[in-house]
């Protein structure tokens, strides 16, 4: 059995599969996600959750769930699950005989002698789902009865019972469309059949979302029902349920569109397949351009996450042209060298100096000269604007290095924040972003002397060295043989073991020596190496926290003091390959192969943001993670390139390491 499927005993266990959750997007911001067994138990789960508001950027929980009851001989049998304080009600899950997530996520249920196919489908570009029921077996007449549950309301909030939604429903062919309250759109929902819709406004209860209960929030909310759908259901004649932004103008064609769509799905049927699809969830078009999520459920796009995550998520797939459309889309909101990292917050200092290692990528998948040609001017506008300062929170100083300071925002990727404090502040020089800016500088003089401009390269050709004997003066800990974390204006260095240094040794421009990176990797290897990526502390820090749980301020103060990151393996990975060559393949390949286990454990078919320092690390986080993803299929990549470059033992060739 694929780690994709489920069989009955692992259905009825609710252990079991409510731990499991699955996702499905439309490519254009839209998704459904909710667990295996379609108990929704997240305020983030639903099945239609997007952007709904024109010039509103956030996401909207529309359709929470639907209920589905079958009717034979005046018995119902509801086959949803809902939890409510204390149980579980209807317990429908008892029903379910297979779930399958390949080509879409299919759930198949007997009740007596009927067994029913349920599959679930986003239209790709379109704010419309379709659920698809088929009768496989019936020994009698049989009526399908479905119950939609409405939310309208944003995914991070919960709504509760009031007087102001509007339940009536106003017809439409094939079915209703609703509108609970002013300033959404409507919601047209249709079916294929001929169903009768009946109207039964009513208000449902507390309904429980036990994943926040355990997150420390809010985690009871008030369902509207505005009534149910009620057809015939044969065998040879699925009825299609219709759920969208738009109203179907030939309802009777929704099981053509069904199949049209479907057969475009690719299979997930091994470990890279997954990969890739999951991959590819992350990219959304829309009206203001292409961008990446950074996670789902909760995270929408951020500049950070989509430049690290970009190279993985779109070059590893050969996908040269959503590379281009993100950073032609971020290049657009540039402001004072600065990309927006959520919404219209220009608060990384890191971000714009990821743009450079991208850009690299893209140019050994196109060419150099393509790369100038687009991006020269916004790369030399970047450089410009941290050698001139940026307001009074970025800036070169005299010694060359770049310094990133603020009294109530974390600057770097390490952004945690309790009680409006960084919980990792880092002011100072951090070591990440001045090998990064080193990087950046040195590739921009690169294009610039190949392609003719006198004036950047006369201006800037100085400022590597004076990078390079201030980088090793400010970060290299000799009494450990590695890299402090970050320094502050004194001179003070912190030299807490993190995994920042990684990405000093995994560049194209490095500026600690050969001796240096072995021991900056050794270091790293012993204190961060997990088998799910590296630790954000070491744990022998004593303000090391192993486990990633409780309350918001908890899961804060532990969230880059020990927990585990994926995305950063990817530079350990790319930095041992550099110096060993085709010699580290097996350890590549064993920390690669550690992951496929997760596939099917919590967000199905795909990777998490983050896992536990300790041991056995489990999964945490939201279920899918773009910078997750991106680095394993970086790293398949890395490992497919030294397979075809192995050469007899003691006869490969290093890559030449670049320093100018």
């Amino acid at each position: 059995m694929s780690v994709l499927e489920f069989d009955k005993n692992q259905l009825g266990n609710l252990e079991y599969s409510l731990r499991r959750e699955m996702l499905s997007t439309n490519r254009a911001g839209g998704y459904m996600s909710t667990t295996i067994v379609c108990c929704n138990t997240r305020k983030y789960h639903g099945l239609f959750v997007g952007p709904v508001i024109p010039g509103d950027e956030n996401d909207y929980v529309m359709l929470s769930s639907l209920d589905e009851t079958l009717v034979q001989h005046e018995q119902s049998f509801n086959l949803a699950i809902h939890r409510f304080p204390d149980t579980y009600e209807p317990k429908g899950h008892k029903y379910l005989v297979d779930f399958t997530y390949t080509p879409l996520p299919t759930l198949t249920y007997r009740v007596g002698g009927v067994l029913l196919r349920k599959e679930i489908l986003w239209i790709h570009a379109r704010a419309q789902l379709l659920v698809r029921y088929t009768l496989l077996e019936a020994r009698s007449q049989t009526t399908l009865r479905l119950r939609p549950f409405l939310a309208f309301r944003n995914k991070h909030t919960l709504g509760k019972a009031n007087f102001y939604a509007d339940g009536r429903s106003w017809p439409v062919r094939g079915g209703v469309r609703n509108r609970l309250y002013e300033g959404f759109p409507w919601l047209y929902m249709q079916t294929d059949a001929g169903a009768e819709f009946v109207p039964a406004p009513d208000w449902y209860y507390n309904f429980e979302y036990t994943e926040e209960r355990e997150r420390g929030y809010d985690y009871l909310e008030d369902l509207l029902t505005t009534g149910y759908f009620e057809t015939e259901i044969t065998r040879g004649r699925p009825v299609v349920f219709s759920c969208s932004l738009e109203e179907a103008e030939t309802p009777e064609r929704l099981g053509e569109l069904f199949e049209a769509e479907a057969a475009r799905r690719s299979r997930k049927d091994d470990f890279l397949a997954c990969l890739r699809h999951s991959a590819r969830q992350f990219i959304i078009r829309t009206d203001r351009g292409t961008d990446i999520v950074a996670g789902y459920p909760w995270f929408g796009c951020w500049g950070r996450d989509t430049l690290i995550s970009l190279p993985g998520i779109t070059l590893a797939q050969g996908d040269t042209q959503s590379c281009r459309e993100v950073l032609d889309t971020l290049a657009g909101r540039m402001q004072d060298g600065l990309f927006p990292n959520t919404g219209t917050a220009y608060n990384s200092a890191d971000a714009p100096l990821w743009f450079f290692w991208v850009l690299q990528q893209l140019a050994a998948h196109t060419s150099r000269k393509e790369v100038w040609t687009r991006y020269g001017a916004p790369m030399k506008e970047i450089l410009e604007a941290y050698r001139r300062g940026i307001g009074q929170v970025v800036g070169v100083h005299g010694n060359g290095l770049v310094w990133a300071s603020h009294p109530s925002l974390a600057m770097t990727w390490m952004d945690a924040v309790v009680d409006g404090r960084p919980v990792t502040g880092r002011e100072g020089y951090q070591v990440e972003i001045n090998a990064l800016w080193y990087n950046a500088v040195c590739y921009t003089l690169e294009l610039a002397e190949a392609f003719g401009d006198r004036d950047f390269v006369r201006a800037w050709r100085q400022l590597p060295d004076a990078i390079c004997a201030s980088f090793l003066a400010t970060f290299w800990y000799p009494e450990g043989g590695y890299l402090a974390d970050y320094a502050t204006a004194d001179g003070t260095r912190n030299t807490f073991i993190r995994p920042n240094q990684v990405i000093a040794c995994s560049l194209d421009y490095k500026i600690p020596d050969e001796a240096m990176q072995l021991s900056i990797l050794d270091t790293v290897r012993r204190h961060l190496l997990t088998s799910r990526g590296l630790r954000s502390l070491s744990p022998q820090n004593p303000l090391y926290k192993g486990r990633y749980e409780g309350d918001q301020p908890m899961r804060d103060a532990a969230y880059h003091q020990g927990t585990v990151w994926v995305w950063p393996l990817e530079h350990y990975v790319k930095a041992r390959f550099d110096l060993r060559g085709a010699a580290f393949l097996p350890e590549a390949e064993e920390l690669l192969a550690a992951f496929e286990e997760d596939l099917g454990s919590y967000g199905i078919g795909s990777i998490p943001e983050i896992y536990d320092g300790d041991p056995p690390h489990a999964q945490r986080g939201a279920i899918s993670q773009a910078w997750s993803v991106g680095a394993l299929l970086r790293i398949e990549g890395m490992i497919r390139h030294w397979r075809q470059q192995r050469q007899p033992a003691g006869t490969h060739r290093k890559p030449q390491e670049k320093k100018r």
